[in-house]
């Protein structure tokens, strides 16, 4: 059973904000990634949510994209990142 059998193109206007959540072990390496991968682009960091046991946090990170491609590829940046464990 699909519970989302939508199948519509997302349609997005460039630039446009866009949030990131980034799920790690660590605040300190998960904003060293962070730092890595936006560089010098100016982005929101804030601390969104921990799991119940400490184990996991999460930051969203916002951010001014300019086109699809570089959505994808912020996300794929974080995603290749060691500190990050899942990117949504």
């Amino acid at each position: 059973m699909l519970l989302n059998d939508c199948k519509q193109k997302l349609e997005l206007t460039y630039p446009c904000s866009w949030v990131y959540k980034l799920i790690g072990r660590e605040q300190e390496e998960l904003q060293a990634a962070i730092a890595e991968v936006v560089q010098a682009r100016e982005c929101l960091v804030t601390l969104s949510n921990s799991s119940s046991g400490g184990k996991y946090l999460c930051l969203d990170v916002e951010l001014v994209v300019v086109s699809a491609e570089d959505r994808e590829a912020q996300h794929l940046a974080f995603k290749a990142h060691p500190s990050v464990v899942l990117v949504l």
